[in-house]
């Protein structure tokens, strides 16, 4: 097998698993603060403009993270940075 394929084939297996990883704690996250949200609103409905709009900040700043994770496996899967150090490798 050479080289390239598997530069390839590593950077392709550590992309799926940033992914995967990444996903699991911020749906997890957003899990647990919706039901909380819910249920404050059920003990507390005249608050529920505050405390949805609280929710909404905090489910952006949760999904922040996934979103970080998914931009990392985007930069391995096209602009992979190993390639141009494995092109000047093995061109010299």
């Amino acid at each position: 097998m050479e080289a390239n394929t598997i530069i390839a084939a590593v950077s392709i297996f550590t992309a799926g698993i940033t992914i995967a990883i990444g996903s699991i704690a911020p749906a997890l996250g957003e899990g647990r603060a919706l039901a909380q949200a819910l249920s404050s609103i059920a003990q507390q409905p005249d608050e529920a403009s505050t405390i949805t709009r609280t929710l909404f900040v905090g489910l952006a700043m949760v999904e922040s993270t996934a979103i970080y994770c998914f931009v990392i496996s985007m930069i391995l899967i096209f602009a992979n940075p190993f390639w141009s150090h494995f092109l000047e490798a093995s061109a010299g």
